[in-house]
């Protein structure tokens, strides 16, 4: 039944609003400096102190400035991690840049093969119009990034620096989305008309063209390089020659395949492997896999690797609960309930099945501070750069980790024996409009 708003009802809103005078107080502070900074709980401070029981040796951070390349940046930073530890190098970073090239070629010709498969389909159809509204996106998962390293490998950051176009990427993922629009139009056409020798041309071609807009906006990526690097005990270090390929072979003792993403999403069901095909961005790669567990895993699992001495890949929702300028995570940090008065939770089954929650960033776990097996607190390496948090450090309390956080990247081995054998079931597939998408 339907309702509408009355004069009636509106002014006995405003009469309740104005019957408790602290509700003024509130309203001046609110509207003076924002609503976060006037629920701000300074107490958090006391809590998080940045002292760690587990920490890994870290300096430097990266920055993503204005791109949507988390994803990359975190895998990139977990790889240099392993590399900084086998060869006494902690400062040494990898390009983003380079395997970002690669990620706009390989994603736009999955692109083009959704369209073509889907050609049958009307535009407004629910799959095609998802398709069509992640073209010439930024935003990814780690399956997506250890595929490009797979096939392309790695280089240091200095072989293929950042650009404006690599660190300011709107202006490119704008006009590779026009394209690739564009020329799904005119693959659909062909599709539709049985004309098989025209589409694969019309593929060819298009892909030409995505290179080299790409390699405009990016630079060619090099085919070899030197290598060249002072350790933390200052010995030079050169080999000639390398290809991006050989060089992660020979320099990163790390099997990719050997990594498994542990999802919490209690919208789903636990046990079950599951795959998000959309966003696969490799032909040929690492499929998007997901293995949903209770939490307790995602804890145990990464506090293990990281008592190990390796680096942990983590998808969170940023965006809730987290102060940019002190780095702080958790989820006393604002307290939105007592400044408006209102009950605002939500369970994460909830947050995830009404779009609420969703995984808005990675970032990497470098440090947890126990206290006789309980978890305190995480150390965090974001790529924000060095002008937030502490020197681009987060701290995040174990209840954010709880709430905010849904992904793992863990070695197989931290697995139980029923969880090693599920990885080699058959996974559900999901919608590329499922909350784990």
């Amino acid at each position: 039944m339907s309702h509408e708003l009355t004069l009636q009802e509106l002014a006995e809103f405003s009469a309740n609003f104005n019957a408790d005078p602290k509700n003024q107080v509130i309203a001046r502070a609110a509207a003076r400096s924002g609503v976060l900074e006037a629920s701000y709980n300074e107490r958090v401070a006391g809590r998080l102190t940045r002292v760690f029981s587990t920490e890994l040796p870290t300096d430097n951070v990266t920055n993503q400035k204005q791109s949507g390349r988390c994803w990359l940046f975190s895998t990139l930073n977990v790889l240099r991690h392993d590399f900084g530890a086998k060869h006494k190098a902690k400062n040494f970073t990898l390009s983003q840049s380079y395997n970002f090239f690669w990620d706009k070629l390989e994603r736009a010709n999955l692109f083009y093969e959704k369209v073509i498969a889907t050609a049958d389909k009307p535009l407004d159809d629910r799959e095609v119009r998802s398709y069509f509204d992640f073209a010439g996106h930024d935003g990814g998962q780690w399956h997506m990034a250890i595929s490009l390293v797979k096939k392309y490998g790695v280089v240091p950051s200095y072989v293929m620096p950042e650009s404006f176009n690599t660190s300011a990427t709107n202006g490119l993922a704008s006009a590779l989305a026009d394209k690739e629009r564009k020329d799904a139009l005119a693959l659909r056409r062909l599709a539709q008309a049985g004309d098989q020798e025209g589409l694969e041309k019309a593929r060819k071609t298009f892909l030409n063209e995505i290179y080299r807009m790409v390699a405009i906006a990016v630079g060619e990526p090099p085919k070899t390089f030197d290598l060249e690097y002072r350790d933390d005990d200052k010995n030079y270090h050169l080999e000639k020659n390398l290809t991006p390929v050989s060089f992660f072979n020979k320099y990163f003792d790390v099997d990719l395949d050997d990594y498994v993403v542990l999802t919490n999403a209690p919208d789903h069901e636990y046990g079950k492997l599951y795959h998000v095909g959309a966003e696969d961005n490799v032909e040929g790669g690492s499929p998007i896999r997901f293995l949903n567990v209770p939490m307790e895993y995602l804890e145990q699992a990464a506090v293990a690797q990281l008592k190990d001495g390796e680096a942990v890949w983590f998808g969170n929702d940023v965006l809730r609960q987290m102060d940019r300028k002190t780095g702080y995570l958790d989820t006393d940090l604002y307290k939105l309930e007592d400044l408006f008065d209102v009950d605002l939770s939500l369970s994460k089954a909830d947050r995830l099945a009404t779009g609420v929650g969703e995984v808005s960033h990675a970032m990497t776990l470098v440090g947890v501070d126990e206290d006789n097996g309980d978890i305190r607190q995480w150390k965090v390496e974001n790529s924000w750069g060095d002008k937030s948090g502490e020197k681009g450090f987060f701290v995040m309390s174990h209840n954010w980790f709880k709430e905010y956080v849904y992904e793992v990247v863990v070695h197989k081995k931290y697995l139980t024996k029923d969880q090693q054998e599920l990885l080699s079931s058959t996974p559900v597939e999901l919608a590329p409009w499922d909350s784990l998408a």
